[in-house]
């Protein structure tokens, strides 16, 4: 048996006036999402346990297996094993956005604009995070390039019990209000502020705004914790598979977990990723003797992030039709028995451009099983709600994959 897991992040989504009452995914030219719908299991899960924020760390360890009360530390610690960087168990990471802070005045009073500098790229960012490095790095604290404008920050003997807020949870509100709290975050404070006036006027960024572009002008620190510890995939379900992922949270799961981690050239998380690529490279994993492939698009929450709901429309149409259907005549001409899980690791609703923690539609489809189609059930909000309900991501994952109970 061959499973594929694709996750379509932040792809669930909320009832929206403009497209009738529809939901995105409702309105959304998907007819290979769909056609396994139509022939498998429909229904919700709650990939976020109460409690829990709705970040995708907590998703995505959920929907692979792991319950995040047991596994999640925080989020840069995932993101830092993808990078490489060597933990040890009294160091804490940070995760490092470049953002795009608008306005005039001081620091507290900018707006933070966009959580992710328009989508700066690794080349860019890479030049922004030197110059913060140069400025704040010492025998302590040291900055490591991620990609995009995902980053990671490291404190020897730090701590982690600060209150630090998603730049994505707060666009378009006064930073000042959203600022580092707790005892001790004076430093996160100061370096967030002092980086303004090292970025705002950086070379990178006066060749942003010449191009149109937003500029990456401040760092913002938060998604804090200490180094993680995951129970082997292997040793869980008894597979050995690969994920491929343009994001370092994602490599970061996969390593901890004993996965392979697979990188795609052009792989960018964003609609305007290599979709292609990605699905090519998740069919070589196949054929190369794998039995699992966790595949994982970020297009769809980045942008409802943005605010583009057009975007999210068509981010949705092109992982159908670019990155799925490819993947599927593959496994179906095979001759190798599979199922597929589609799922979305949480909501981004439009109205508030942000992660929920309400449940999200998934597919199984079983190979094995050749069900009549039926035309009523399709991968949506809507229809979901007509089937199974996953109390937790770690319910459906022990479900799809036949853990033994």
């Amino acid at each position: 048996m061959k499973y594929l897991v694709m996750v379509c992040k932040g792809a669930a989504d909320n009832e929206i006036e403009s497209l009738g009452g529809k939901t995105p995914l409702e309105v959304a030219d998907i007819p290979v999402m769909n056609r396994l719908a139509s022939m498998g299991q429909i229904g919700l899960v709650a990939t976020i346990p109460d409690g829990v924020a709705p970040g995708s760390d907590a998703a995505n360890l959920s929907v692979m297996g792991y319950d995040p009360r047991i596994y999640l530390t925080g989020r840069s610690p995932l993101e830092a094993a993808s990078i490489g960087i060597e933990m040890s168990d009294t160091d804490v990471a940070f995760r490092t956005n470049i953002i795009t802070l608008s306005g005039e005045g001081s620091y507290e009073d900018l707006i933070i604009e966009d959580h992710s500098s328009e989508d700066i790229t690794t080349a860019e960012a890479d030049e922004l995070i030197k110059a913060v490095n140069q400025a704040f790095s010492n025998d302590k604290i040291k900055f490591y390039t991620g990609v995009s404008y995902r980053h990671c920050m490291i404190v020897h003997d730090g701590s982690d019990a600060y209150q630090l807020t998603p730049p994505h949870d707060v666009l378009s509100r006064r930073a000042g209000d959203h600022l580092p709290k707790g005892e001790g975050s004076d430093f996160i404070r100061d370096m967030m502020k002092k980086s303004y006036e090292i970025l705002n006027n950086h070379p990178i960024n006066v060749s942003r705004r010449e191009r149109g572009l937003n500029p990456g002008n401040s760092i913002w620190i938060w998604g804090q914790g200490k180094k993680p510890s995951l129970p082997g995939f292997y040793e869980k379900y008894g597979i050995e598979g690969a994920a491929i992922s343009a994001v370092d949270l994602i490599k970061g799961i996969a390593m901890l977990a004993g996965l392979e981690s697979i990188d795609v050239e052009g792989a960018t998380g964003t609609i305007e990723t290599n979709f292609e690529g990605k699905s090519a490279a998740a069919i070589k994993a196949f054929q190369e003797g794998r039995d699992f492939v966790y595949i994982h698009f970020e297009g769809p929450d980045e942008c409802a992030h943005q605010g583009n709901l057009a975007g999210k429309i068509k981010c949705l149409e092109y992982i159908d039709s670019r990155g799925l259907k490819p993947i599927i005549e593959y496994l179906e001409n095979s001759g190798d028995d599979f199922r597929v899980l589609i799922v979305p690791d949480h909501r981004t609703p439009m109205s508030i451009r942000t992660h929920s923690s309400d449940p999200v539609p998934y597919v199984i489809y079983d190979s094995t099983l050749r069900l009549e189609p039926d035309a009523d059930k399709q991968f949506n909000e809507r229809s979901g709600s007509k089937g199974r309900f996953f109390k937790s991501g770690v319910e459906l994952a022990d479900h799809f994959f036949q853990k033994q109970q």
